[in-house]
């Protein structure tokens, strides 16, 4: 391939008004990997994601990878780029917005639920957190090893995996965070290091998913001054809003709640419920929602006007139940919104088939079409 082929300028350049790639731009793609199987709509999305993300496909800052699906019988291709093309998107919007992106330290656990600033033991983490920082507002997010381990067909760890299983982790959890604080952003490009299991020869069988049944604490929440002032003293602002639901009257109630500590960044932190049970704050909200909810006499209205943001109603299941409730969660926003064309709106922003995408992208997607109430 010639040097000037390669070039961000010339005749590889895109332009924020282009509308499909050029013949020299399909033919570079295509000898980076991308065979005859690619569909159209897949390029015209990850034209658009280019645009979008203003990274640069033929300096290999994003990539589409083809993996071969059963149900479509052919390659499937998903947009993906590394954790440096993440941190070039945030420092970016944050040098042109204003504000300030900053981390908290990175926390690693073990499998007894010790969290630790450093790694030092030989066998892997369960677990790795990051907090991404922006304009003072906190996004925690913890991946865990299970989930997104590449392995060989013996599932052993291969590749950086087996070799650097803190650093690999730690990069899954900060795309987490950034995509927390990035939404608009970062929607529909996935990380190397997130989707390197995808190519595992058995596919897990769930993934972002952490869920905390009835009666076990929590193995992850993470001990501090600040959760214990809240477990004796109630004062910590996530506690506080567990403690407001609990005394919540009717869903309605709970769904404001809801709005407000999604508003406040609290979604994910630990609280202790009414039963004494350790969850994260919104799975609680969700299920004390689920608990007030009535059926409503038939022709009976809305008691909150028919506008209130729906609140999810799944909190443990199979994976099968968390991607079907995800999905109806989307298709809730998408005709509150008053989109069209649900399943090509839904691929092209996901950057792959709704079927492929995980339930935490879904509902991240719902969270940024639904109207604002």
């Amino acid at each position: 391939m010639s040097t000037d082929l390669v070039q961000a300028g010339g005749a590889l350049a895109i332009r924020p008004d282009q509308t499909d790639w050029t013949p020299q731009q399909g033919a570079v793609l295509r000898q980076s990997g991308i065979d005859n199987q690619v569909a159209s709509e897949e390029l015209s999305a990850f034209l658009h994601l280019c645009q979008r993300t203003r990274l640069d496909p033929f300096s290999r800052q994003i990539y589409l990878i083809g993996r071969w699906d059963n149900r479509q019988q052919r390659k499937v291709y998903t947009p993906q780029t590394s954790i440096d093309g993440y941190r070039v998107i945030a420092h970016r919007v944050v040098a042109e917005q204003g504000g300030h992106l900053g981390y908290e330290d990175n926390m690693w656990c073990d499998k007894d639920g010790r969290w630790q600033d450093v790694w030092l033991s030989d066998a892997p983490p369960a677990a790795a957190k990051v907090t991404v920082i922006r304009n003072g507002q906190r996004f925690p997010a913890v991946a865990l090893f299970r989930e997104y381990v590449q392995t060989n067909k013996d599932n052993r760890p291969i590749g950086l995996w087996g070799k650097m299983p803190a650093g690999q982790l730690a990069k899954c959890a900060e795309a987490l965070a950034l995509r927390k604080a990035f939404p608009h952003d970062l929607a529909g490009v996935y990380t190397a290091e997130e989707m390197a299991q995808a190519d595992n020869p058995v596919p897990a069988d769930e993934r972002h998913l952490r869920q905390v049944q009835s009666g076990e604490g929590d193995p992850w929440a993470t001990p501090g001054p600040q959760r214990n002032a809240a477990v004796k003293g109630r004062s910590q602002p996530a506690q506080d809003f567990a403690d407001d639901a609990a005394k919540a009257a009717d869903q309605a109630a709970v769904k404001e709640i809801y709005r407000q500590a999604r508003a406040a960044g609290l979604l994910d932190e630990t609280v202790k419920t009414i039963d004494r049970e350790l969850l994260e704050l919104g799975a609680y909200l969700i299920a004390r929602g689920q608990e007030l909810a009535a059926p409503a006499p038939v022709g009976a209205a809305d008691a909150t006007g028919g506008d209130a943001e729906p609140v999810a109603t799944t909190v443990v299941g199979s994976p099968e139940d968390e991607h079907a409730a995800a999905i109806d969660e989307l298709r809730e926003a998408a005709t509150a919104a008053r989109l069209e064309d649900f399943d090509n709106g839904a691929r092209m922003a996901l950057g792959m088939p709704i079927e492929q995408a995980s339930a935490d992208a879904i509902r991240a997607l719902a969270e940024q079409i639904r109207p604002a109430a």
